[in-house]
């Protein structure tokens, strides 16, 4: 899954470039979409609000404004498109437009969320977030970071399901980042068999996050080998999609190590 950021000071929109006319932003990204795809990405997830820690909040029509242009364009593709999106009104304009997946940090929480969904076929992916992105890294969450995220994740597919959400609809995102420690992100990867008790397919993302700098010393810039690492040991225990930025890195890894696997089984 190729992360496309529809946000102005995002350093993946273009090299880290701040732009200011929207059409540039909207022509940036486009761009940035075509390129995961050649790169080997098999889904575009889209989002126009920031969400990293800190991030302060856009306002629904400003969140559309920048989405819009770009999904008349990728929708044309025929490739599947995810939006990344919190907001039940962006859910429901993107899903009138034919997007494919729902993506929300959020896991459909917020009101009206869960029934916009319900009544799409559209898959979903519910996500771990504790407290909210503004505040989130302020204060982390205390305690077992596994158990929480499991029992937390598992209520709320139960929820899902009880709205008509078919199961077979719905992947699960412990959220890397969102809410936690250093420790705690890497517990989850070490013990991420735990997670994958609740018989559904695993989305992680690990790209470019803070924790990867916390253990390298590196900044965002400079994280391409600790996610692409990162990003494939998830794979090797379980995880069935990787949610990047460096799509071509983390495919070629990926292809190595399948082939890899493939001759071990023979």
């Amino acid at each position: 899954m190729a992360i496309v950021n529809v946000t102005p000071d995002s350093f993946s929109t273009v090299e880290g470039q701040h732009l200011g006319q929207p059409s540039e932003l909207t022509k940036k990204s486009i761009e940035l979409a075509q390129a995961q795809l050649k790169s080997g990405a098999h889904v575009l997830d889209i989002g126009a609000e920031s969400t990293r820690p800190g991030a302060s909040p856009v306002s629904a029509e400003e969140e559309w404004a920048r989405l819009q242009p770009v999904l008349e364009e990728v929708l044309k593709w025929g490739v599947p498109i995810s939006v990344d999106t919190y907001k039940p009104i962006t859910m429901q304009k993107a899903l009138d437009m034919g997007v494919d997946i729902i993506n929300d940090v959020w896991a459909l929480r917020q009101e009206g969320a869960l029934s916009i969904v319900a009544s799409f076929g559209c898959g979903v992916c519910l996500m771990h977030m504790h407290a909210e992105p503004k505040t989130m890294q302020l204060s982390p969450m205390k305690g077992d970071a596994v158990l929480m995220v499991k029992d937390f994740l598992q209520a709320q597919v139960r929820v899902t399901l009880q709205a008509g959400v078919a199961r077979e609809r719905i992947v699960l995102d412990p959220g890397i980042g969102f809410g936690k420690t250093v420790e705690q992100n890497f517990s989850l990867l070490e013990q991420q068999d735990t997670l994958m008790q609740l018989s559904l397919p695993l989305l992680v993302g690990w790209s470019r996050k803070s924790s990867l700098g916390a253990v390298t010393g590196l900044d965002i810039h400079h994280r391409l080998v600790p996610s692409v690492a990162a990003a494939l040991l998830a794979v090797e225990r379980g995880a069935k999609v990787v949610r990047v930025h460096d799509v071509q890195a983390t495919h070629e890894a990926l292809t190595i190590w399948k082939h890899a696997s493939a001759q071990s089984v023979i």
